[in-house]
């Protein structure tokens, strides 16, 4: 193809050999352009979100073509165009590409002022009758805490088909403000400072992005990705943020538009009216994924002294609960994921009014919806705690009506991805643990220390949960172990623990 041909990075010449019988070649230039890698995105059965950042030296409006083929050595282009990028949009470049195959591994890759990018790899979501899915879930990532080292091992499992972030993509803190400061931090931000303005944000996800784990992490899979508070600001709800001043910081509309917008710039995510984020993806007749804003849309304030048990309360906002009952009401797939951001279980020991503990009357309505319409097979997918945690979805896992050792009475099943660097719970009470599971019978695995990663492996006969540790996140390693695995088998809608996960399918070719 001449895209190809056009496309192909050159080599540098070599070296004239000075009188010896062989010469080196020179070695190939450092990157000056793609220094922030590239990304996919929001996969469709036929389209896809491309993605990536150029940095212009004079800042003028440029070019880039982009490219995507069904092979690596991009023989059989597919698509093809150009995306012209500027200041005000902080020369990030964003493509939805249409009129794909479904089912279909693809590469990518973008060319602008003589530098080529990485090689970037895709994948659509499958039509029809599905067989099997795996999905990678993460969340919370602290630059400060740690090294990505899940980031890196979740890139080299081939055989996902998508990684779903559940949010605190980044942290909005400075320096040194966050987590236990006797431990201090392991790497420095940029900016040092808070980030509170537009520049400020923008400048937080380039350093993020500059990461190279992150980046290989992006460049082999698709993301599907939500915000949580920490993309704006500690503890937000639509009207404010616990880690807001407006006295120092400004209006929050105004941070909020902000954090908003730097996100929809550098995320590879399909943009809707309004900034929401709320939005669902088909796989087939197996998965139907619901993913939900339950932090900026219609959340009210938390009440962090007691529950609030308003029956009027909202969590997600009458629009979007709305639209989300319609979404599990109308559901035909095997399998309902629902990924949102907080924990939706009760936890009994301790009351987290930024959790769905402090909403009850909105989880009483979600658990309506289930129970009214018979329906099964409804898996939450959660974040924010940096901490694993497996739980039978029950209205009451105290009462009678609910049998821990039978699942009868529950409603669904909520898996609760760690933290990919961000702090777990202090180590005195990650001691608790055991204690929280005996006074939390619906909990089936509670672990308050580790971060890591969740792969979830879908077929038409169960949904198997496999949590991956880090030993150490203060160092860049490879070492990981086995957290856990639970199973919740077709029309059964409780959690059953086992021993090892399903083996891996083949994977397709990684990107070069």
């Amino acid at each position: 193809m001449k895209r190809a041909a056009l496309l192909s990075v050159p080599l540098a010449a070599p070296l004239a050999g000075c009188g010896d019988d062989e010469s080196s070649p020179e070695p190939e230039p450092e990157p000056t352009v793609f220094l922030h890698g590239v990304a996919s995105g929001d996969p469709l059965a036929d389209a896809v979100i491309l993605w990536t950042r150029v940095t212009v030296a004079d800042g003028a409006p440029t070019d880039v073509e982009w490219t995507i083929a069904s092979d690596a050595e991009f023989a059989d282009v597919v698509a093809e165009g150009v995306f012209s990028t500027d200041a005000d949009r902080d020369f990030t470049v964003k493509v939805d590409v249409t009129g794909l195959a479904p089912a279909t591994t693809h590469y990518y890759r973008f060319t602008a002022l003589g530098e080529t990018s990485p090689v970037g790899r895709t994948r659509t979501a499958p039509t029809g009758s599905v067989a099997r899915l795996r999905f990678g879930i993460c969340s919370c990532a602290s630059y400060a805490h740690g090294f990505f080292n899940a980031y890196r091992l979740l890139a080299r499992r081939y055989d996902l088909d998508v990684v779903l972030h559940l949010g605190d993509y980044i942290y909005e803190y400075g320096d040194g403000s966050y987590g236990d400061p006797q431990l201090g931090d392991a790497r420095a931000y940029d900016p040092p400072h808070e980030i509170v303005t537009l520049e400020d944000y923008r400048r937080r996800y380039a350093h993020y992005r500059s990461d190279a784990d992150l980046q290989e992490v992006h460049r082999q899979h698709p993301f599907i990705t939500v915000w949580d508070d920490h993309e704006s600001a500690n503890d937000s709800y639509t009207q404010g943020a616990e880690n807001h001043d407006p006295s120092s910081e400004g209006e929050w509309s105004e941070r909020k538009a902000q954090a908003q917008r730097a996100y929809f710039e550098w995320m590879p995510i399909r943009e809707q009216a309004d900034g929401r984020i709320w939005r669902s993806f088909r796989y087939g007749d197996l998965v139907d994924l619901i993913m939900l804003d339950t932090r900026l849309w219609g959340r009210e304030q938390q009440n962090t002294e007691m529950p609030d048990s308003d029956p009027t309360r909202q969590l997600l906002g009458d629009d979007q609960e709305a639209w989300l009952d319609e979404q599990l009401t109308t559901s035909t797939a095997r399998w309902r994921l629902v990924g949102q951001q907080v924990m939706m279980g009760q936890l009994q020991i301790f009351y987290n009014g930024d959790q769905w503990d402090g909403y009850p009357a909105a989880r009483e309505r979600f658990f309506d919806v289930l129970e009214s319409n018979t329906i099964d097979n409804t898996v939450v997918l959660t974040g924010d705690i940096h901490s694993s945690w497996a739980i039978d979805l029950t209205r009451d896992p105290m009462a009678q009506t609910y049998d821990p050792a039978t699942g009868a009475g529950s409603l669904g099943v909520e898996l609760v991805t760690p933290g990919i660097t961000s702090p777990g719970f202090p180590a005195g009470l990650a001691a608790v643990a055991d204690g929280i599971k005996e006074d939390n019978r619906h909990m089936k695995l509670v672990e308050l220390v580790s971060r890591g990663y969740i792969v979830l492996d879908v077929d038409q006969s169960r949904v198997e949960a496999a949590w991956y540790h880090m030993a150490d996140i203060t160092t860049v390693n490879d070492d990981e172990r086995l957290g856990g695995v639970f199973t919740a088998n077709d029309g059964e809608n409780f959690l059953v623990e086992q021993a090892e996960p399903t083996p891996a399918p083949d994977a397709p070719a990684p990107a070069p």
